[in-house]
């Protein structure tokens, strides 16, 4: 089979379940030192990072990726064992097939072919892995983020592999994500006898008008091409079990999804507000996953917008939709971010699997790419 091919089955054959990262990028090192890259690793805490670089100044365009993938869920719903990549009717499947090991092993083989031919490239290109993508994203590229801040590191372009198409290859650009904020509430009541509601405070009762209220804010009518600015509650727990207690404590945990009319620091005043307002006898403790980015029309959504109608016989739909990646730490560096990959059909199922006929097009996609960007 092809080079892309091998080394996207060397890698999936690696379980390197978050935040392990069980040798993908030390292997990746390797080919990359061997084709001139300059290779640092960087463990920080449980994670592991690899930046590698080739050439020197500006532009500097990043391919960002991560090796470390989430679980399995139970191996006996699967097919074939998922870190033992198996090919069946043109179909690679394995967990990290789609997300994101084939994009990874497509950067290394383009970025390989790509100083091969152009070893005196204008610019730099590099590489930057994290084993931390999956998780809670601490000590990953929000961590490196910071380092590259201190270091006055400054990216133009980045290019995440994240699996982005939705159809064929090369359907959908996206060209920003969303902020995410979640929280965690504890409202605070007095447990006691249902038949003594004189005795006791329900938090139900307290907390019911306003989340009532929360659910219902409109916050916004989107931004650009970003959808509207959503919450939703994912969790409610409250109780001992027994329908004639009045529970002591209610916890409720919500998440928003905003576009760049607001900031974690905005959304955060105004759901404490509301709080506080209600009377609330609380606790409220928030997690922010990352800011939201946009790429506004300029030469790396260009370029991508070319390359990307040559691959899928038409334009691609360019799209703000979707979860977060870990493009939310490189854009505030002052960087222009985009993701292009596989079809995301497949990721974090059970038998998770990306074509071959797009596997094997990923390095040219990605080589393109980077030739018109540091031509």
């Amino acid at each position: 089979m092809s080079d892309v091919f091998d080394l996207t089955c060397e890698l999936i054959a690696r379980p390197s379940v978050t935040p392990e990262d069980a040798g993908c990028q030390q292997l990746i090192a390797e080919r990359l030192g061997a084709a001139g890259f300059q290779c640092e690793h960087l463990r920080l805490g449980e994670v592991d990072n690899l930046w590698a670089t080739h050439g020197h100044g500006a532009p500097v365009l990043v391919l960002l990726g991560h090796t470390d993938v989430v679980p399995t869920g139970p191996l006996e719903n699967w097919a074939s064992d998922p870190f033992q990549p198996q090919v069946r009717e043109g179909v690679l499947y394995g967990r990290g097939a789609a997300d994101m090991k084939g994009s990874v092993a497509a950067f290394v083989v383009a970025a390989e072919q790509y100083v091969a031919e152009h070893p005196n490239h204008a610019g730099t290109l590099a590489l930057l892995l994290t084993s931390d993508e999956e998780g809670d994203a601490i000590d990953g590229v929000r961590h490196v983020a910071r380092l590259f801040r201190e270091r006055g590191q400054v990216i133009d372009w980045c290019i995440t592999g994240e699996p982005s198409s939705t159809a064929t290859l090369g359907d959908l650009l996206r060209v920003g994500r969303r902020g995410s904020l979640s929280a965690k509430l504890l409202v605070k009541g007095v447990q006691g006898h249902v038949a003594y509601p004189d005795k006791a405070r329900n938090p139900i009762h307290q907390a019911a008008p306003a989340l009532a209220e929360l659910v219902a804010r409109h916050w916004d009518d989107g931004y650009e091409s970003f959808p509207p600015t959503s919450l939703q509650i994912s969790n409610i727990h409250g109780g001992t079990g027994a329908n004639n207690v009045i529970p002591g404590e209610l916890q409720v945990m919500f998440n928003l999804r905003y576009n760049p009319h607001w900031s974690a620091e905005a959304l955060e005043l105004e759901i404490t507000t509301l709080f506080e307002r209600h009377g609330l006898d609380y606790e409220l403790h928030w997690h922010r996953s990352g800011e939201p980015f946009y790429t506004p029309e300029g030469r790396l959504r260009s370029v991508a917008r070319e390359v990307l109608a040559e691959f899928a016989g038409a334009l691609p739909e360019e799209s703000t939709g979707g979860g977060t990646s870990d493009a939310r730490f490189i854009a505030p560096l002052g960087a222009q971010c985009i993701e292009v990959g596989p079809v995301n059909a497949s990721i974090h199922q059970v038998d998770e699997n990306v074509r071959l006929a797009d596997l094997e097009a990923l390095p040219d996609l990605y080589r393109r790419l980077v030739e018109r960007l540091l031509a």
